[in-house]
């Protein structure tokens, strides 16, 4: 049976490799909780360390079900943090502003890539992390890229890359918002739409101050609320390119079906429906699928391939957060 026809394994085959993923997302997040460590970094490192697991006959297909099938549960949950009311609270200038910073990022990231000797997929894919929100845009948008035998080693690179990024940043950034005199509310705008992870943005907030922390999680989840439009547009652009060099049109959905329940929970949640414990409930799914998934992307992934990466990819990272950062600042300066 093929690897790929995951709605055919069966039961058994499945529960080695998840328990395994499942182990490894609980060392890593205990080690986050205890010493303060990111949890997705620590679950790439685990998972990277274990690679051999993933040739196992025992643990190959749990493996795959979980880097593929949990991946698109904990993006699908996402949807459940974000409502158009607490979006709207910011003001349709900062949410314009914020939304197109990450279109830009997006676009100076595919433009300057060429400089870095690095081609659209692994481009798209890291200006698609820093724009949006860091691993968990990257886990999603890997899954939309037309897939070939380096796709692992560039998604475990970007997700490594933009939290370690991140991490700097949560660090740096309160510094330099005191330093550029912010008000709390704008020191929450810069910190929400320029750190990629979510647990870095709250971090950073919440050292300055409540306020800062309040806004500038209700930036990133602008931020986070982009990932749908984006995924829509990249996959009609995959479409349009597939059927120019097949010579037929290619009937890949324009939505994803996780991207889909991602949208439905949003807009049900936006309504009011669902209970504070049922949304808490579901994000913490989220963020232990997720886990799971690249403890599972880490078994799958060969050490020596990621390094091949190399420094050009880690200085396009770093550009693009660099320039996201510049878009914001200047975008403050005339805001306020």
């Amino acid at each position: 049976m093929r690897p790929n026809s995951i709605y055919f394994w069966n039961l058994n085959s499945l529960i080695p490799g998840i328990l395994i993923s499942t182990l490894i997302a609980i060392a890593a997040q205990s080690i986050s909780d205890h010493y303060g460590a990111p949890a997705m970094l620590m679950a790439l490192l685990f998972g990277i360390s274990l690679n051999f697991l993933s040739s196992d006959s025992k643990c190959e297909l749990g493996i795959t079900f979980s880097a593929r099938t949990i991946l698109r549960l904990g993006i699908s949950l996402l949807g459940l943090r974000i409502s158009i009311s607490m979006i709207s609270e910011l003001g349709w200038s900062i949410i314009i502003v914020v939304m197109s910073s990450v279109i830009a990022t997006i676009i100076f990231g595919l433009l300057v890539a060429r400089i870095f000797n690095h081609g659209p997929k692994f481009a798209f894919l890291s200006s698609g992390s820093v724009a949006i929100c860091g691993a968990s845009a990257a886990i999603a948008i890997s899954t939309i890229l037309p897939h070939d035998e380096r796709s692992e080693e560039r998604l475990v690179f970007t997700v490594a890359g933009v939290t370690i990024l991140s991490t700097i940043a949560m660090i740096f950034y309160p510094i330099f918002t005191h330093y550029m005199e912010y008000s709390p509310k704008n020191s929450g705008i810069f910190i929400g739409s320029t750190i990629h992870d979510v647990a870095q943005v709250i971090g950073a907030g919440f050292t300055i101050s409540k306020e800062t922390g309040d806004v500038a999680i209700l930036v990133k989840l602008i931020r986070v609320a982009m990932l749908a439009p984006v995924i829509f547009v990249t996959t009609i652009i995959i479409r349009k390119i597939n059927s120019v060099k097949q010579g037929h049109q290619n009937y890949q959905p324009l939505f994803p079906g996780f991207i889909v329940v991602f949208i439905i929970l949003a807009i049900i949640n936006s309504m009011g429906f669902l209970p504070h414990t049922l949304t808490s409930l579901a994000a913490k799914t989220s963020s232990w699928a997720l886990l799971i998934a690249i403890s599972a992307v880490g078994m799958k992934t060969q050490i020596k391939e990621v390094l091949n990466v190399g420094l050009p990819a880690i200085s396009l990272l770093f550009t693009e957060t660099i320039f996201i950062a510049l878009f914001m600042i200047i975008a403050l300066h005339f805001l306020y």
